[in-house]
C-alpha cells in the first residue's frame, strides 16, 4: 500500500493524523507552524487526498507503523485529530515504546459506544448515500462544525469532504477498518506517555464523555478551547499549535 506523506522542518519528529472525511490538508495551517521547531510529517490515509483507494479492510494503526518504519523513525511524537486521534491512542497501546508524546485532538475512542442520538444522526446522513452533495450537506450541518461553517474555512471543508466523498464511492473497494483488541477503552490506564486531551466547546456530548474516559491515563493534561467546534485545526491553528508546542516543552 503506498501513502502519499510530506515532511516540514527540522527537529523531533512529530507524526500527524488526519481525521475521516478530510485529508491532510487540515493541516495546512498547524504543520508551518510546527515546522518552524519540529520535523512534522504529515500524511494521507487510505483513499484521502493523493492515497490510492483501499481495496482490502484498513489498518490505521499498522499504516501508521509502516511509514515510520519507511521513514526510520524510531519514536516520535503523534498528533492525532478525531478518527487520528483514535489510531494514535490504539498505536500508542499497540507499540508503546515507539511513542515519546501523545496529543489528541477531538478524538474518538475504540469501544465507546455513542448515545442513541448520535447514531440516529448518523444514520440520517448515510441514508442519503450514494448523493453526494446530499452527504456533504447534512454531514457539515451537524452541531459539531457549527463555527467552521459560519466562518472562512467553510468552503475549503466543503471542498475536501466532498472529495473524499467522491473518492468513496468511485474508488474504494473496502469500507472495513481493523482495530486491534481488546478496545482502547478498556486499556486506557496503560498508557504512560505524557499525553494532552484537546478539544472545542462546540462539540457533540459524546466528546465531553470521551474526554472523562481519557481521564485515566495518568499523566494527561486537558485543554478546552472556547468557541472552537470539531474542526479547531483549521478555525484554531494558531492557539492549537502554540499548545502543542507548550506541551512537547514541558510549558503545560
Amino acid at each position: 500500500m503506498d501513502l502519499f506523506y510530506e515532511i516540514q522542518g527540522e527537529g523531533l519528529p512529530l507524526v500527524m493524523l488526519h481525521s475521516p472525511g478530510v485529508d491532510s490538508r487540515e493541516w495546512k495551517y498547524v504543520a508551518p507552524r510546527l515546522a518552524q521547531t519540529y520535523k512534522v510529517i504529515t500524511f494521507d490515509g487510505r483513499g484521502t487526498g493523493h492515497s490510492p483507494a483501499p481495496q482490502t479492510p484498513i489498518n490505521l494503526v499498522e499504516d501508521l507503523r509502516m511509514l515510520l518504519e519507511h521513514l526510520g523513525l524510531e519514536r516520535v511524537t503523534l498528533i492525532g485529530h478525531s478518527m487520528g486521534g483514535q489510531a494514535v491512542t490504539d498505536f500508542t497501546l499497540t507499540y508503546p515504546s515507539m511513542v515519546e508524546r501523545l496529543v489528541v485532538v477531538a478524538p474518538w475512542l475504540t469501544g465507546f459506544v455513542p448515545s442513541p442520538e448520535y447514531t440516529g444522526w448518523m444514520e440520517s446522513v448515510n441514508s442519503a448515500a450514494p448523493d453526494v452533495s446530499r452527504l456533504v450537506e447534512l454531514s457539515l450541518a451537524g452541531p459539531n462544525y457549527r463555527i467552521t461553517m459560519a466562518g472562512p474555512h467553510r468552503d475549503f471543508l466543503r471542498e475536501m469532504t466532498t472529495q473524499y466523498m467522491t473518492r468513496v464511492f468511485t474508488e474504494w473497494k473496502s469500507f472495513e477498518v481493523i482495530w486491534p483488541e481488546p478496545p482502547a477503552i478498556e486499556r486506557l490506564e496503560s498508557i504512560a506517555v505524557r499525553t494532552m486531551f484537546i478539544h472545542g466547546t462546540v462539540e457533540w456530548p459524546e466528546m465531553f464523555k470521551i474526554a472523562e474516559q481519557f481521564k485515566r491515563i495518568p499523566a494527561i493534561r486537558f485543554v478546552e478551547m472556547d468557541r472552537a467546534d470539531h474542526m479547531l485545526t483549521l478555525t484554531h491553528a494558531d492557539e492549537l499549535a502554540r499548545h502543542i508546542d507548550d506541551f512537547i516543552e514541558g510549558k503545560i
